[in-house]
């Protein structure tokens, strides 16, 4: 299956998922934050898909736009496919559920996500400070955080 065959057959498991054009290397889509959950235990479980890895989960902070987007990367070891799954959230309330239940994986990448961006994922089990100190202020890789000791950023 190609990427636009795999990225329109994740479409058809349900009608809040859109595809995202911008990645022309891998399929790609958006889903909302709520249905996260559902829909990632559909594309691990139903066969057709068997996104049963979690390779990677990051996110990406559009100051400009005001959200942060969380990356899921998934692998089929099945079908030899990846699919990256997005979900934008708003910075002022970045709040998306957990899915360590679903890939154990995501409780440590969630941590370091929560540890640098500040993304609070409800109901993880253990949501505190991967590398930082526990006292530690603000996160470090939001585009706006300040730090009385670095150095100008380059724009």
């Amino acid at each position: 299956m190609d990427r636009e065959a795999l990225q329109a057959a994740v479409c058809q498991l349900d009608s809040s998922i859109r595809p995202l054009e911008e990645n022309a290397d891998r399929a790609a889509v958006v889903v909302e934050a709520a249905a996260l959950p559902a829909i990632l235990r559909r594309l691990r479980d139903e066969p057709e898909f068997a996104f049963a890895q979690l390779l990677d989960h990051v996110a990406v902070d559009w100051i400009d736009r005001e959200q942060f987007e969380l990356v899921y990367h998934l692998y089929s070891f099945k079908h030899k496919h990846f699919l990256f799954v997005s979900v934008f959230i708003p910075r002022e309330d970045p709040r998306v559920p957990t899915v360590c239940r679903l890939y154990p994986v995501a409780e440590w990448q969630e941590r370091e996500v929560y540890d640098l961006f500040g993304v609070l994922y409800e109901d993880h089990p253990d949501l505190r400070r991967l590398f930082l100190e526990d006292d530690w202020i603000g996160f470090p890789l939001r585009k706006d955080y300040q730090d009385d000791f670095m150095l100008d950023r380059p724009r």
